[in-house]
């Protein structure tokens, strides 16, 4: 599993290359220079344009809700976030893409499974409202490029809380030269980090696959530990490592006192040895011996963001109870704090986290299990 903090993400050359052909592409020569001439940059912006690759402003500068007006580009160029539902022109590009890039059996491509594999999610849109009062939406959309007015990508994503999860991308042969796939890519990197959604998700790294090599050019990157659910930096070690072996856990590793001199893989049976060192660990009583703050796992709220959450009014199920009560009327809740880990509003904090922070209205806490 592998994941990108949006905020760390630095573009590589290729990758500003890709953004500026793109662009130079859709606004045109001609617009251009009549944009330059009647819209000048001052020196400072001149300047700072030169010295400084900025994404969130060079990723958006060929859209047409960005562009100064007249004159106009040579084409007009749109990217809007839509609900995740069967369209027939969406169908069309799932097509062309299916059958000329995967090289699919057209047998296969049937409106049925289309809506099955890419629409229709259940992971219920709506929208979350932050404690500073902003708006972040939540659920699963279609990221539409439009390109003169005919649809030619379509992103599929699943906006979490804390992180835009790349579930698909496909597009249209007709733009395959642009490299779509890398511009779709910066596209969400950039959603991820304009909207607040801090980490960028591009789903599971398989090693030995070589299409998902492309994954290693959005860096930095973090891989999670299977063991610890820490997450580590995807760098040279950890791919050595993967080079040797198809099971990689890096926290195992170092617990074996393994040099980077001696890089080798720890197997998955590891057989009683392992099992012996859960026994005699000092854990938790239900096996786990630390916060899911710890694990900086992108999709959860940092310790920070979840000190302005307000939990109190969380419904606790008591046995033979009449009434639902609140957490707050728990013994011990006003004296404790979320981190102060294991006790019960840290533990709190944790599913509300992992829940969402919306979700405490929704929240019922059964304590007779």
């Amino acid at each position: 599993m592998q994941a990108s903090h949006s905020a760390e993400f630095k573009p590589s050359r290729d990758q500003r290359q890709t953004i500026n052909r793109f662009n130079a592409h859709v606004l045109g020569e001609q617009y251009t220079k009549e944009a330059s001439r009647l819209y000048p940059r001052t020196k400072e912006e001149s300047r700072q344009r030169n010295n400084e690759f900025k994404l969130h402003d060079r990723i958006h500068e060929a859209e047409c809700r960005r562009l100064k007006t007249p004159p106009k580009p040579a084409h007009e160029f749109q990217v809007t976030l839509e609900e995740d539902v069967f369209t027939e022109e969406k169908f069309k590009v799932y097509q062309n893409y299916q059958q000329v890039i995967h090289k699919d059996d057209p047998a296969e491509n049937t409106k049925k499974s289309f809506t099955r594999f890419l629409c229709d999610s259940p992971l219920r849109r709506h929208t979350e409202t932050r404690p500073d009062g902003t708006k972040k939406r939540l659920g699963s959309y279609h990221q539409c490029y439009r390109l003169d007015g005919d649809l030619v990508a379509v992103g599929v994503l699943d906006l979490l809380p804390q992180c835009v999860s790349s579930v698909y991308f496909m597009y249209h042969e007709s733009i395959h030269k642009f490299s779509p796939g890398k511009l779709g890519a910066l596209h969400e990197i950039a959603l991820a980090s304009e909207e607040g959604y801090r980490w960028w998700y591009p789903g599971y790294y398989i090693h030995n696959c070589p299409k998902m090599r492309y994954k290693m050019d959005y860096a930095p990157q973090y891989i999670l530990d299977p063991v610890t659910l820490n997450w580590d930096p995807l760098d040279k070690t950890v791919l050595a490592l993967l080079d040797k072996a198809p099971y990689v856990s890096l926290s195992q590793h170092r617990a074996k006192g393994a040099g980077a001199e001696d890089v080798h893989a720890i197997s998955d049976d590891s057989g009683d040895e392992g099992a012996t060192a859960d026994e005699d660990s000092d854990s938790d009583e239900d096996g786990i011996d630390k916060s899911l703050f710890d694990a900086n796992m992108p999709g959860i709220p940092t310790l920070a963001e979840m000190e302005s959450v307000n939990m109190d009014d969380i419904r606790v199920l008591v046995k033979d109870a009449l009434i639902l009560y609140r957490v707050s009327d728990l013994v011990g809740w006003h004296e404790t704090t979320i981190h102060e880990w294991p006790r019960i509003k840290a533990r709190m904090a944790e599913l509300v986290a992992a829940m969402g922070v919306d979700s405490t209205s929704k929240l019922c806490l059964d304590i007779n299990r």
